[in-house]
């Protein structure tokens, strides 16, 4: 399927050197004389690579062949992480560059989308947040409720995370995937 540059909305795959990249941002920008461009920020799905591009009515893209398969992760080692496939139970390793920064949010049993491209794993995909157990902090106070003061907290994957001081160690939050950040205490 080809793609005229107004088809490139935020979550749009396509194929750009010979690799996949998916479409983070775009804006549609008229100029005087020079006809329209769609500006975008896209990521290569191969490298991890963000970049700026701008596009114009006469460019014509093609649509990354990607296909999605829901798998389970299992456990990690010192070569890769492992998951498995829900439908025909079959277990794959990932490369850690493969994986990349996201390993610090897998936990056990864990739903992923793994991202093929040509038939090759190029990376997973967790959602915009997930949900972890506090192992390190110090002990909250009575009355630390009200405040907007942070302290640092270690979840069960080795992610430090600064959270509100009322969190103690064994509670469930919610923490962001994009940037690490604290969410909310999960019930």
């Amino acid at each position: 399927m080809a793609y005229s540059h107004t088809d490139l909305k935020k979550g749009v795959a396509i194929e750009l050197d010979g690799a996949p990249h998916l479409v983070l941002e775009s804006s549609h920008m008229a100029t005087g004389r020079g006809g329209a461009v769609m500006r975008t920020k896209l990521k290569n799905l191969a490298t991890g690579a963000i970049f700026d591009r701008s596009f114009r009515a006469s460019d014509k893209l093609d649509s990354a062949d990607l296909s999605r398969s829901t798998m389970q992760y299992l456990y990690s080692d010192d070569d890769a992480h492992y998951f498995m496939d829900q439908a025909t139970y079959e277990q794959i390793g990932l490369n850690h560059d493969v994986v990349g920064e996201l390993a610090q949010y897998l936990v056990g049993e864990a739903k992923v989308i793994v991202l093929q491209f040509n038939d090759k794993p190029i990376g997973i995909d967790i959602g915009n947040n997930v949900v972890l157990t506090v192992t390190q902090t110090e002990p909250g106070v009575k009355g630390d409720t009200a405040t907007t003061a942070l302290k640092p907290a270690v979840t069960e994957t080795g992610l430090e995370v600064m959270v509100p001081l009322f969190i103690n160690e064994g509670d469930v939050i919610k923490v962001d995937t994009r940037d690490g950040r604290y969410l909310e205490r999960h019930k």
